[in-house]
């Protein structure tokens, strides 16, 4: 069950569950870049459905052969594209419809689809101005796909397991991948140069860019099957700061007693939320100083 949350009281829109409609799990949610009055999510009921944000209501479904790993709005909040697993015979594709087209959701027929062959998609990204989108593989890979033809612009190969979650910065001239090969990594949105790298011990599964400071967040932790057998201290749960040009770990949040699986920061950057297998969504609230510090630094 998706829910709409006032990250100012905690309180839930609506005051009673949200987006009812969904038959399994939500692989993946995202809301327009405009006012948010739209969501789109992502389940493994083999379906990408569209919400209105306020009151919860379908606006569109689109039905697919195998689960909805990704979704994303692009910049206009007009065009959607979302990914499909390689799983049950079927193959890893990226599907792009136009909202402004109704018989393109009503015929579910997009007018571009690209099959991926070799690695299924784990997490991707829209690029800045909606020409292409950014898509992480199983394999470690990163490709840019064109929102316009049907093509790949570009391939590269700097992980060596799989991309968990991609994230990019406010201005969307770089993006920051979380790979469970226990490194986040800064790219360039436009040429997938590789700028920086953040390494820990663990597991990364989401990293993400302060919109005012030249910080990142990560969280992760050890494989969830493992929980159980090890304590939190051991299992190495806490969220995690770097300095995002020196690469340099300054900072660490407590709080998760399960892997952290998404962190986020807020636009305004005064505060940063985590959501863990431990079942709880934990908004931290920056201290004052944290904002003196780093403005006379």
């Amino acid at each position: 069950i998706v829910n709409v949350w006032y990250s100012v009281n905690g309180e839930r829109l609506g005051g009673s569950s949200r987006f009812l409609g969904l038959k399994t799990c939500c692989y993946s949610l995202t809301g327009d870049l405009g006012d948010t009055r739209h969501v789109l999510t992502g389940s493994a009921d083999n379906s990408c459905r569209l919400w209105d944000c306020e009151t919860g209501k379908q606006l569109a479904l689109v039905k697919t052969s195998s689960a909805v790993r990704t979704c994303g709005f692009d910049f206009g909040g007009n065009i959607i594209m979302f990914s499909t697993d390689k799983q049950m015979g079927y193959q890893c594709f990226v599907s792009f419809f136009d909202l402004r087209d109704p018989s393109q959701i009503e015929n579910n027929e997009p007018y571009m689809k690209i099959p991926c062959s070799d690695s299924k998609i784990t997490s991707a990204v829209w690029g800045p101005l909606g020409e292409f989108i950014i898509a992480g593989h199983e394999s470690g890979e990163l490709n840019q796909f064109s929102a316009k033809v049907r093509e790949q612009l570009s391939n590269i190969k700097e992980h060596t397991k799989q991309i968990n979650d991609i994230q990019t910065s406010r201005d969307m001239t770089m993006f920051i991948t979380a790979s469970k090969d226990n490194t986040a990594k800064l790219f360039d949105c436009t040429t997938l140069e590789h700028l920086k790298t953040f390494r820990t011990e663990r597991p990364v599964n989401s990293a993400a860019l302060s919109p005012i400071f030249d910080h990142v967040v990560l969280g992760g932790g050890q494989e969830a099957m493992d929980v159980t057998t090890t304590s939190t201290r051991i299992g190495k749960f806490e969220a995690r700061f770097f300095h995002l040009a020196f690469e340099e770990e300054f900072g660490r949040v407590k709080g998760h007693f399960g892997p952290i699986n998404s962190v986020a920061f807020h636009p305004d950057g005064k505060s940063y939320s985590s959501g863990g297998e431990d079942g709880y969504v934990r908004i931290h609230y920056f201290d004052p100083q944290y904002f003196e510090f780093e403005f006379e630094a």
